[in-house]
C-alpha cells in the first residue's frame, strides 16, 4: 500500500528533505537581465573558451556542480546520487560535464522540466531511505538548442513573436535529509498532455495545458487553498504561455493571478531585451529557482513556493515527421519552515 500517496499524482514527503544549497551559472544575455545579482557566475561569452557550444555547455555543468559542492562544503564522496539531464541528444551536456565525478548517476530527460523531475526523484530517494545527499542538476544553451531543435544560427532565420530565447546556463540543487530548510513537502508528478500544437516556435502554448493540469491536480490532491503559497511559478511558458495558463486555470476555478509568475518572464527584461516571448530551456527554471527563488526564501521574503517547471517532450525526429508536441509539468512544493 502506497501510504505516502495523496490522490492520483501527488505524494506527501514524510521525512524532512531539505535544500542545503544551490548554484546557478548564467550566460551573458541572462546576466544582463533583472536577476543578474542572483547568479553565482555570469560567463563572458557563449563559447567560454571552448571549441563548440556543446562543449561550453558541458563546462558550465561541470563548474555549476563544483560550485554547488563548494557552497555546501561537501565532497564528491558525500554525494550518493547525481540526477541530471539537458536538451541535447543523449543528454551529452550532463554526461560529459559530470563524467569525472565518480558519483552514481541517473541521466533523465524531462525537456525543460528536467530540474523538477530530478528534484522529485531525488526527494523520493531520500524520503525512502535510499540516500542522504542527492544533487539535481540541469543545463541548456541558446546556441546548441537552436542548432538542434530549430535552425542553425548561421541561417539568420527570422524568429516569430511567439518564439522564446533558450537560456544559457545551469542550475543545481543539493537535497539532503539534514539541514534547516527550505523543505520539500509535496510532489505532484505531471501527466503527458498533448493538445495537438505543432509549432516549435510556440512552445508556451504547447506547454501551458500541461501546467494547468498539474497545478489543478496539485490543489485537488492536497486540498490546499490557493493562498497557501506566496508564489506559484511555472517553468518557461513565457509571455504567451503564461497568459494562456492563467486564463485556463481561472476557467477551472483556480484564480492564481495575484501570486503567479513564470521563470521565462522573470529571467529577461522582455521590453528591453530582444527575447520575443521570454525565456525557455532547462536552465530557465533551474537558474531562477537556484538563484532568485532560493535566495528569497533564505531571506524570508518567500515562505511557500509551488515550483512547476514545464517541458516539451519533442525531438527533431518527431518534428520532421509532422508530430505534435507532447508536454509535461512537474510540481514541487517548497516551504521555508515546517513549524507553521
Amino acid at each position: 500500500m502506497a501510504s505516502k500517496r495523496i490522490g492520483k499524482q501527488t505524494v506527501k514527503i514524510e521525512s524532512p528533505v531539505s535544500i542545503a544549497a544551490t548554484a546557478a551559472i548564467a550566460g551573458p544575455k541572462e546576466g544582463d537581465g533583472p536577476l543578474r545579482l542572483y547568479f553565482d557566475m555570469i560567463i563572458e561569452d557563449e563559447m567560454w573558451g571552448e571549441k563548440s557550444w556543446e562543449k561550453a555547455e558541458s563546462k558550465i555543468v561541470k563548474e555549476t556542480f563544483s560550485r554547488l559542492l563548494s557552497k555546501a562544503d561537501k565532497t564528491t564522496g558525500e554525494i550518493d546520487y547525481v540526477i541530471a539531464g539537458d536538451l541535447l541528444n543523449q543528454c551529452i551536456a550532463a554526461n560529459f560535464g559530470l563524467r569525472d565525478s565518480e558519483i552514481p548517476f541517473f541521466g533523465v530527460f524531462g525537456a525543460c522540466s528536467t530540474i523538477a523531475e530530478s528534484m522529485q526523484l531525488g526527494t523520493m530517494l531520500i524520503d525512502g531511505g535510499y540516500a542522504d545527499n542527492v544533487v539535481a542538476l540541469t543545463s541548456s544553451h541558446f546556441c546548441s538548442a537552436e542548432k538542434q531543435f530549430r535552425f542553425p544560427l548561421e541561417l539568420g532565420t527570422q524568429r516569430p513573436p511567439t518564439s522564446q530565447w533558450t537560456v544559457t546556463g545551469s542550475g543545481a540543487v543539493l537535497l539532503t535529509n539534514q539541514g534547516s530548510g527550505p523543505y520539500i513537502t509535496y510532489l505532484t508528478t505531471g501527466k503527458i498532455v498533448d493538445m495537438g500544437i505543432k509549432d516549435a516556435n510556440n512552445m508556451g502554448a504547447a506547454m501551458a495545458p500541461a501546467a494547468v493540469d498539474t497545478i489543478a491536480t496539485h490543489f485537488k490532491d492536497t486540498g490546499l487553498p490557493i493562498d497557501y503559497y506566496d508564489l506559484i511559478v511555472t517553468g518557461d511558458l513565457g509571455l504567451v504561455g503564461k497568459t494562456i495558463c492563467a486564463d485556463l486555470l481561472k476557467r477551472h476555478g483556480f484564480d492564481i493571478s495575484d501570486r503567479y509568475n513564470d521563470c521565462g518572464v522573470m529571467i529577461f527584461d522582455c521590453k528591453r531585451q530582444d527575447v520575443h516571448s521570454g525565456g525557455s530551456g532547462c536552465a530557465c527554471s533551474a537558474t531562477v529557482f537556484a538563484g532568485f527563488i532560493y535566495q528569497e526564501m533564505m531571506k524570508g521574503n518567500l515562505n511557500r513556493v509551488l515550483f512547476v517547471p514545464t517541458g516539451a517532450l519533442m525531438s527533431t525526429t518527431s518534428t520532421q515527421q509532422g508530430e505534435s508536441i507532447p508536454a509535461i509539468a512537474h510540481a514541487v512544493s517548497v516551504e521555508r519552515d515546517l513549524s507553521s
